[in-house]
């Protein structure tokens, strides 16, 4: 494919959600009204979606598998020229695979969204507000220019909030506010750190700057370290990096499902990818001297959301499955820091990968706790082993199924995606880069590798109590016609599941919105080359300077 054609692809990508938000806010032209208003604005949100994901199709077909390092389908016009801040887009096989499952999961969303809308206000303001976020997380990855970057990042902060003020659960307006003034006080900072290096160099473009003999070399290394700490902050936040990661757990808990797959799917790459297309090339030695304690809080922040998710799963009532996918993401974001702390091809390549990765399983996951939600009107592990009687396998094998799939796949099972870009990370840490210290890494890898064998056991836990049956004290709790936890029932499962009143199993439009997510899963997992292949000449060439 050409490069008009490749530029045009882009451009569309970042304008027609936008375009689609505005007319989702117009009555719909008399052929396309469905039954009512609300079907048509629904049924408009998955058109637009839909034709988005079908340009970022296009576009990695048309894009230069032979050169994935090459920035493509770039386009480059003067925006303030007072400020040389310029309307620079471009995608190489870094950012590439991150705006295909933008894609993907926002028409996701809203194809689960037009036969299942969360309760709230209008669907019109609804459909707007997911364009709108779409827009803004799709720009992030395709922006080339730090201004035009921080606007980006900045963009999606006003849709998520409303999505998880006016359509989220219990608890959504603390949760809202948390969220936007921990992302807010981090952007502000993060904008001071961007103002100097455009200050200092003369330029906020990003390719420019990341080249060795360009506009970064009058960056001094005091400069450097003084940008990687404050941008790094404002990137740490919406990673998140513990201990700035307390926003997490309850913006999950409160956001309606769609919120909750977005949130994790999208919304944390954009912090990991800021650090690998900002803070490694451009300020290298700052992040050099910042990395031991980068990879330390990400260490900590893996074995810290493990523990965390192994007590909710055994402190009984309190035990929220959705809080705990929620904290399972603090652990999981943590592989992928630690992997761009190593600032080797292979850590950063791990880092790439995992991104990938925990945007396709925790969206399967948040989309199925969601649904679980909706039939058993609680996501309580107590209330779900409870109101499931012995066994989900029993009344909803496929459902069961499908769950189990999605936890052995974020426990990192070989042959899934989840295994790659962990194994990697920590192969980074193993050996880092030059100058890093050694021993030090080696403590992070074993860390890590201790929250590897935590989260196996949470999540072999909740398939356990939510999809095999309740545990002992839970069986005595069941509600009546689960079965007698004293007698055969309880070594009984389908017994006590025949007793138990009827749950639906999946879906058409289940089926539909997360198979996709299930199908790529695996496919990562067994052809882990389809995505090291396009980032890694990239990762080589970002960590030698752009040559």
């Amino acid at each position: 494919m050409n490069h008009t054609a490749l530029q045009i692809l882009l451009a569309a990508l970042v304008a027609l959600p936008l375009i689609g938000a505005l007319a989702a806010l117009f009555p719909a032209p008399p052929g396309l009204r469905g039954k009512n208003p609300d079907q048509a604005v629904l049924r408009h949100g998955v058109t637009v979606t839909g034709a988005v994901l079908a340009a970022a199709i296009a576009l990695a077909a048309g894009f230069d598998h032979d050169h994935p390092a090459r920035m493509q389908a770039t386009t480059d016009i003067s925006w303030i020229p007072a400020l040389d801040i310029r309307i620079h887009l471009g995608v190489d096989g870094i950012s590439l695979p991150l705006v295909v499952m933008t894609a993907l999961l926002t028409f996701l969303c809203a194809l689960y969204s037009y036969f299942h809308m969360p309760t709230g206000p209008s669907p019109k303001a609804f459909v707007a507000l997911l364009l709108v976020l779409e827009a803004g997380t799709l720009a992030t990855f395709a922006v080339l220019d730090l201004m035009l970057f921080f606007l980006a990042f900045e963009m999606v902060l006003i849709p998520m909030y409303f999505l998880i003020a006016r359509w989220g659960g219990a608890g959504r307006q603390a949760a809202a506010w948390k969220f936007i003034l921990y992302t807010l006080l981090g952007s502000v900072v993060m904008l001071l750190g961007l103002l100097l290096i455009g200050v200092k160099s003369g330029t906020f473009d990003m390719v420019a700057l990341a080249t060795d003999n360009g506009p970064k070399a009058q960056l001094s290394h005091t400069v450097q370290l003084l940008a990687v700490l404050a941008v790094g902050i404002g990137l740490a936040v919406k990673s998140p990096l513990w201990p700035l990661h307390s926003w997490l757990p309850d913006a999950h808990t409160a956001a309606p499902t769609v919120g909750s797959v977005l949130l994790a799917g999208v919304l944390l790459k954009m912090g990991t990818y800021g650090f690998v297309r900002i803070a490694l090339p451009i300020t290298p030695e700052g992040m050099h001297t910042f990395a031991p304690y980068l990879a330390a809080l990400a260490a900590v922040g893996i074995v810290y959301g493990s523990l965390a998710c192994l007590a909710l799963v055994r402190k009984g009532a309190k035990g929220d499955l959705k809080r705990l996918i929620a904290y399972s993401s603090v652990g999981h974001m943590g592989f992928v820091l630690l992997g761009i702390a190593s600032m080797t091809p292979t850590g950063v390549n791990g880092a790439l990968f995992a991104n990938i990765a925990h945007g396709l399983i925790t969206g399967l996951l948040f989309f199925m706790v969601g649904a679980l939600k909706d039939r058993f009107g609680s996501t309580d592990l107590d209330t779900l082993a409870g109101s499931t009687g012995a066994a989900l396998y029993g009344r909803a094998p496929r459902f069961g199924g499908l769950l189990a799939f999605g936890a052995v796949a974020s426990l990192g099972l070989p042959g899934l995606a989840g295994f790659w870009g962990e194994m990697l990370a920590m192969f980074g840490a193993f050996r880092p880069a030059a100058g890093l210290s050694r021993p030090a890494f080696l403590t992070f890898m074993a860390l890590a590798g201790l929250g590897t064998l935590l989260t196996a056991a949470y999540l072999l836990l909740v398939v356990r109590r939510v999809c095999m049956g309740g545990t002992p004290h839970l069986a005595a709790t069941a509600p009546l016609g689960a079965g007698d936890p004293s007698g055969d029932d309880a070594a009984t499962p389908g017994r006590a599941a025949d007793r138990a009143p009827a749950i639906p199993d999946l879906a058409r439009y289940e089926y539909a919105a997360w198979s996709p997510l299930a199908a790529l899963t695996v496919l990562a997992g067994l052809w882990p080359a389809a995505l090291l292949g396009l980032s890694d000449p990239a990762v080589q060439q970002l960590l030698g300077g752009g040559k």
